[in-house]
């Protein structure tokens, strides 16, 4: 093949006068519909009010984008203070899933305080539907040509028996890269049929929320160490991998100590 022949992916899905609707936002946006659809069907089986379910999601997403850009901001703000115009360029790229899930979690937190409801209950409901909504939106970064690994080359990416688009995708600037978006693409697809098949084991209240995070967080972890633009911390360690350590270590412990004193008290299928 005619290497100069390749071109990127258009990232501009449409053009409506002086609207432009990215690629990028519209597969988040996708995957947050579907993730909330999961979500719903989920809490209907149960017996819960799925309305509670749509309001904490109007409410959660908007302040998880703002929590996702203000932590790659913050750990970007070598660039950013110079260029501060690009702080909402988020059609561009830029927003960090660890810095989304840790405003999102607040919110539910507050949010299920305020309505009197369990945020253990509600946090195992959504599990399934996060991981989901993660995986979708990993395409995002695929269409934007980010979240890749080292160069490698052609007949590294033929030996995935990658589709040709995808391997078209990774030609950047005349070079070929890892796609690492699709690995954790991948992981998080199969810890949602992983989390499927655990709701019919009913574990303990809450643990199907903690095994989401503990699940997420080894993949993270690994792939992290593949990608060529991580966040750092102090040039020294990359943010994510630190991160998905400490959830780790907190998902596990929270596991043990809620067993232990008895607060996990009911099962998933129970009301």
């Amino acid at each position: 093949m005619y290497l100069g022949a390749i071109e990127p992916l258009n990232p501009v899905l449409l053009q409506l006068g002086p609207l432009t609707v990215y690629w990028y936002g519209f597969i988040i946006g996708a995957g947050a519909l579907l993730a909330l659809w999961v979500a719903t069907r989920e809490a209907d089986r149960l017996g819960f009010d799925k309305n509670i379910m749509v309001d904490l999601v109007l409410i959660a997403i908007p302040i998880a984008i703002l929590g996702a850009r203000l932590y790659y901001v913050t750990f970007q703000w070598d660039y950013y203070s110079k260029n501060p115009g690009d702080i909402l360029k988020i059609w561009e790229g830029g927003l960090a899933i660890h810095g989304g899930l840790i405003a999102a979690v607040v919110t539910a937190i507050v949010f299920t305080k305020v309505k009197g409801i369990s945020f253990w209950k509600v946090a195992d409901i959504a599990a399934p539907s996060i991981i989901l909504g993660q995986a979708i939106g990993r395409w995002g970064n695929f269409m934007n040509q980010e979240a890749h690994g080292d160069a490698v080359t052609r007949e590294f990416l033929e030996g995935l028996h990658l589709p040709e688009f995808i391997i078209n995708q990774m030609y950047i600037q005349g070079t070929y890269y890892e796609p690492t978006f699709l690995y954790e693409s991948l992981w998080n697809l199969t810890g949602f049929a992983i989390l499927l098949l655990l709701r019919k084991v009913n574990l303990k209240r809450g643990e199907l929320f903690l095994t989401y995070v503990i699940w997420y967080s080894i993949g993270r972890f690994f792939i992290e160490g593949l990608r060529t633009d991580s966040l750092m911390i102090f040039d020294l360690l990359r943010t994510a991998q630190v991160i998905s350590i400490v959830l780790i270590i907190v998902a596990v412990a929270l596991i043990i100590v809620r067993r232990l004193t008895g607060q996990a008290n009911k099962r998933y299928l129970e009301n």
